[in-house]
């Protein structure tokens, strides 16, 4: 039994550098992504997906439910991290370090906040596993996934993750159970011959 944690496929607004929107979709590269991750997800022994409630991860979602055949719930403790009144703006006219510790966006989280959904939606996330027979697939975004891998769980090898980049629709497999090791982190080889930039 494992859980099997997958960022949504690129869209417009990440090739483009600009704080997304809730209602992003995914752009075709992310769509092919998408196609590939559920192709990938077939043959695993996945029970459920869950999803955040973002277009762009239900997009993802939808192709991995369908690649395996079983249900999708929503959950929108898995967004991503609320930006209020930055979304739509672009990286390059970003005033101030939007990243940094003690930055609270006007209308938006904190990342105190922010930490905080994460752990309630990675509680949730385990309260699910109880109605899984064998794994459950979980798609979200590439900051909680960040804020799951540095403060939650064990990974192969912790030197290195400050600043790295998750690809979209990378998959990440975790035990279930404390200390929630990681046996498979950010893989992303079902991409082999997409040339595309992830942020």
């Amino acid at each position: 039994m494992s859980i099997y944690l997958i960022r949504h496929g690129q869209t417009d607004l990440n090739a483009a550098r600009v704080v997304q929107h809730p209602d992003t979709p995914l752009s075709e590269v992310g769509l092919e992504q998408a196609r590939r991750v559920g192709e990938r997800m077939r043959d695993e022994p996945i029970d459920l997906v869950l999803s955040s409630d973002y277009r762009r991860a239900q997009q993802t979602a939808e192709n991995v439910a369908a690649g395996t055949a079983v249900p999708l719930e929503i959950n929108s403790e898995l967004r991503e991290r609320n930006f209020g009144d930055l979304r739509g703006t672009p990286y390059d006219e970003l005033v101030g370090d939007v990243f940094a510790a003690d930055y609270h966006p006007v209308n938006g989280e904190s990342w105190t906040e922010f930490h905080a959904r994460v752990d309630r939606a990675w509680q949730e996330v385990l309260a699910v596993m109880p109605r899984v027979n064998r794994s459950l697939a979980v798609v979200t975004h590439g900051l909680v996934l960040n804020s799951l891998f540095e403060r939650v769980l064990s990974l192969p090898q912790k030197a290195g993750i400050e600043g790295w980049v998750v690809e979209n629709t990378s998959v990440t497999v975790v035990e279930p159970e404390p200390p929630f090791q990681v046996t498979l982190l950010a893989c992303a080889n079902h991409l082999t011959g997409m040339d595309v930039a992830n942020h």
